[in-house]
């Protein structure tokens, strides 16, 4: 069996995300957050996230979230961002993310996101192919 792996992804840290202080300004975390969860369908999964949400009418939008900021990063740095599952639910899955660079993580979160149908705004059952996807991610 195959080990088990988070998805990695690296995120340069840009001027729009920085507040006058010159470090990531917090919100700024949530959209780098929301981009690695778009990045782990696409590459980590193969499932083309436009799809998904388009053609499919599935989306994942996140339930609950709870992050801890734990150092300031600053314009021109390169942070790895980390996602692995904790809980495959009927419907949701819990996933613990991390960013940080040279060993030292900035910013910690625990997300919870639910599979649901775009037309009826109402959680849906993971498919079993998905489920087996998603299996590769479970810490």
């Amino acid at each position: 069996m195959a080990a088990h792996a988070p998805f990695a992804t690296d995120k340069l840290i840009r001027f729009h995300h920085c507040d006058p202080a010159g470090i990531v300004f917090y919100p700024q975390y949530f959209v780098l957050i929301n981009e690695l969860v778009e990045d782990w369908f696409d590459q980590g999964l193969g499932i083309d996230f436009a799809r998904l949400h388009g053609e499919l009418k599935r989306g994942v939008p996140v339930r609950r979230l709870e992050c801890d900021f734990l150092s300031p990063s600053r314009i021109g740095e390169r942070l790895t961002f980390t996602l692995a599952l904790t809980k495959i639910g009927g419907s949701s899955l819990t996933a613990r993310v991390e960013a940080g660079t040279g060993g030292v993580v900035r910013v910690r979160a625990t997300l919870v996101l639910v599979y649901l149908s775009l037309e009826t705004h109402r959680p849906v059952p993971l498919p079993d192919d998905l489920r087996a996807k998603l299996a590769r991610f479970q810490a």
